[in-house]
């Protein structure tokens, strides 16, 4: 099996892997293992795929397709596992094993180049949302999934240690970092979430019109799901005049159609906008993190 991994992936991970690891370096070695341990067939490497997975296009043994997914342990590839197999095809993607624990996922395919982004704005907003609620289910008793107090303190560390190397972005850090102590103050509810829920990760299915794909999930209020989709196509909103009274009404749209506060929505709104903003910098993107700060100063 020959092949290289994809641009995108060797970019995305070569900015947030850690001194020595090897893990790209490993990869073609990991994947023909996972293959062959599986009697799949590849026909090729998904392009231009995800930010933290090698995605393959194989067929298993008896000619079904099946999408095999590999990912770092960094990318906690058995908390992806664990949830798509509490979720049993129910809005996202189904699980077809539950046996080999080699960091490899095998998936049901879906239509890997078709996502609810090629939908018009408001429709794909509304099929997004309505996949993401179907998402929300109570979490196992005796989890061991990350929850979004422990995921926020951790990314609170990185955004207080950039608002020091960059003075620019303190006012909006310190904004971010008390809504997010005043969101955790008092949660009103403990759900299995997706964690990184946005339109592109909604793709076609056969078995269902739209399923969610790439969670990396994490327990906490419905909130803090939604507020990575009210930014969506963030690009188009900061090219709009009324791109800030345009988020306003998206922010009152998802939250009454999923039954979610209003402020608290906005407050996990702006705490994600600043996170991924201040990573986007510390990453070397301006661009990027140029579009999440003005977003983020609008709420």
């Amino acid at each position: 099996m020959a092949w290289e991994a994809p641009p995108r992936l060797v970019r995305a991970l070569g900015e947030t892997a850690p001194a020595g690891d090897d893990w790209l370096a490993r990869l073609p070695a990991a994947a023909e293992e996972a293959v062959a341990r599986r009697g799949l067939t590849v026909e090729r490497v998904q392009v231009p795929g995800g930010r933290s997975s090698l995605v393959l296009l194989v067929r298993q043994p008896d000619g079904t397709p099946a999408v095999l997914k590999l990912a770092p342990p960094r990318a906690r590839p058995e908390g992806e596992r664990a949830a798509l197999a509490r979720w049993a095809g129910l809005g996202a993607v189904q699980l077809l094993e539950d046996g080999a624990r080699d960091g490899a996922l095998l998936l049901e395919r879906l239509h890997p180049d078709v996502s609810v982004r090629s939908l018009p704005e408001a429709k794909a907003l509304l099929e997004a949302a309505g996949t993401l609620r179907r998402l929300w289910v109570e979490p196992p008793a005796g989890h061991a999934y990350e929850t979004v107090a422990e995921r926020t303190g951790r990314q609170a560390a990185a955004m207080r240690a950039s608002a020091g190397a960059e003075p620019e972005v303190a006012p909006l850090v310190e904004a971010a970092l008390a809504a997010r102590e005043e969101l955790l103050a008092a949660p009103p509810e403990q759900r299995l979430l997706h964690g990184t829920f946005r339109q592109s990760k909604v793709l076609s299915g056969e078995r269902m019109p739209w399923l969610a794909v790439g969670p990396d999930p994490v327990v906490g209020e419905s909130a803090f799901d939604l507020a990575r989709l009210v930014r969506d196509r963030v690009e188009d909103l900061i090219a709009q005049p009324s791109g800030p009274a345009t988020t306003r009404r998206r922010i009152k749209r998802l939250a009454e159609s999923l039954e979610v506060d209003q402020d608290r929505l906005r407050g996990w709104t702006l705490f994600r906008a600043v996170e991924s903003g201040v990573r986007a910098l510390r990453v070397g993107r301006p661009a990027d993190a140029e579009l999440l700060l003005e977003f983020a100063g609008w709420l």
